[in-house]
């Protein structure tokens, strides 16, 4: 199980907009690591995850989810794997069944490394995804000091 611990943004009814915090690997790293490289590239806003909770929750809450590990195996292979896959499927049949010049299996394998992507992305969001709530954490109250303390 992958848990992570997510803050409650916004509220529409019974569900709520969840955002992850950063980790702690993450904040030691300072932007030299490839992942926070191509999110400066891609764009550095937030992303948050809906999530329909049977208990009522309010913004600034902390929520701590799960997610089972098989989803991420099924999700890296379509996304990684599918792709190659193809493109290595159509250069071999262009090159050994329709014995195509060099330059025609460059372009069966770029083709089926477009359609390989679109196959995963289409196959990505049929996938489900088996989130569990784990923890509802109680919202913090400020600690002040009282005059005469």
């Amino acid at each position: 199980m992958i848990e992570q611990t997510l803050t409650v943004v916004a509220l529409e009814g019974s569900t709520a907009h969840l955002e992850a915090q950063q980790k702690k690997a993450c904040e030691g790293c300072n932007g030299r690591c490839g992942s926070q490289v191509f999110a400066k590239l891609f764009g550095s806003d937030k992303k948050t995850f809906p999530y329909q909770f049977d208990t009522p929750v309010e913004v600034g809450q902390k929520v701590t989810l799960s997610l089972d590990d098989s989803h991420l195996v099924k999700h890296a292979f379509a996304v990684y794997m599918l792709p190659l896959f193809l493109g290595l499927a159509l250069a071999f049949v262009s090159a050994e069944l329709l014995l195509l010049a060099q330059g025609w299996q460059i372009l069966f394998a770029a083709l089926g490394g477009v359609c390989g992507y679109f196959l995963a992305k289409s196959k990505v969001k049929t996938l489900r995804h088996d989130v569990k709530v784990i923890k509802i954490h109680p919202i913090s109250l400020p600690l002040t000091q009282i005059d005469g303390d």
